[in-house]
């Protein structure tokens, strides 16, 4: 019974780390094509630096996210301790790439 409501938080624990990292990736790419479209900075993945400000920037990065999140959710259902580790490592990363971003834009305002 003990494993089956620790299994049961874990399953929360990576949805909300799931659901957030496809919040950051999102909004990494929204304020990407604000900063990049009024001069303000430039796309740091070079795979992606000339897409950004036509449309199909953002539905890869929203299918990117999603695709990641399928993979991770699969990651979880073999080896969740790897992959809560592995997402929230990349959660912080993200959240440290949103962090530079609106670092840039607030510091290019003043």
């Amino acid at each position: 019974m003990k494993f089956i409501r620790s299994h049961s938080g874990g399953i929360h624990r990576m949805r909300y780390l799931l659901s957030t990292l496809i919040a950051l990736v999102i909004f990494d790419g929204l304020i990407s094509v604000f900063l990049v479209r009024h001069g303000l900075g430039r796309e740091g993945n070079p795979f992606l630096e000339s897409l950004v400000g036509e449309p199909s920037f953002l539905v890869i990065k929203v299918v990117g996210a999603l695709l990641c999140a399928i993979i991770m959710w699969d990651i979880y259902k073999k080896q969740p301790k790897l992959a809560v580790i592995s997402t929230t490592g990349f959660v912080v990363l993200y959240a440290g790439i949103l962090f530079w971003n609106f670092l840039v834009l607030f510091i290019t305002q003043v």
